[in-house]
């Protein structure tokens, strides 16, 4: 497992040029990029297939990137701690996550993949504000950019796809997934998200249910 902590995130400009291989993909082959590189980490092999056109924005001079990335194993507490399952009928012990974020002076880029999940269902998944821990609301509310006063927040003016990381995927018949979220604002340094929690259900976006997506079945820290 391998917590998104600050001394992980990379800037790529201070590299003096390296770069990383992609973090998560589907088909795709590995990008062939220069050696020596930490900042994307690569897992089950499988490599993201926009690491390289990021990695040349960044070279071009277009924005500075930083890169961090949180992977882990979901199994019961007390043995799952950074990667906890809830519901094992949904997010099966030994299913993974893997959250990378890409950060440039135009946003914020969230890739979130995962394998072992049941297959062929569909799953909400959002960032959340504190850690996980035993009990699922602990991880605290959805991320927002700008926080709704009221609370809890189910007003599709803040609880919506731009203002919050929403990262619902259905999965394969591998029970596997890939997805990600580009954003046109960056995570507030002081207040940056600690979770990825994952939800029984696809997120709804009507009034009064804005942001709801089912019970929390499964939580990946991303930070203490």
């Amino acid at each position: 497992m391998r917590p998104l902590l600050p001394a992980l995130t990379v800037a790529v400009a201070a590299l003096a040029g390296c770069a990383g291989s992609g973090d998560i993909g589907a088909t795709r082959a590995t990008p062939q990029l220069p050696p020596a590189a930490t900042p994307w980490i690569v897992a089950s092999g499988i490599p993201d297939p926009d690491a390289s056109r990021t990695i040349a924005a960044s070279r071009s001079g277009q924005a500075p990137l930083t890169v961090g990335t949180a992977s882990g194993t979901f199994l019961p507490p007390p043995d799952g701690t950074q990667a906890i399952t809830y519901d094992t009928a949904v997010v099966p012990a030994g299913a993974t996550a893997q959250v990378t974020v890409a950060t440039t002076a135009q946003g914020v880029r969230v890739r979130l993949a995962v394998t072992g999940m049941v297959a062929r269902r569909a799953y909400g998944a959002h960032l959340h504000t504190m850690s996980c821990t035993s009990v699922p609301d602990d991880a605290g509310p959805h991320y927002q950019h700008r926080a709704d006063p009221s609370k809890p927040s189910v007003d599709p003016e803040y609880a919506n796809p731009r203002n919050e990381v929403w990262l619902d995927f259905t999965t394969d018949t591998q029970g596997a997934a890939t997805v990600a979220s580009e954003q046109a604002w960056a995570f507030d340094p002081v207040r940056a998200p600690r979770s990825l929690v994952v939800h029984s259900q696809l997120t709804r976006t009507d009034a009064g249910k804005a942001g709801t997506a089912g019970p929390r079945v499964a939580c990946l820290t991303l930070r203490g």
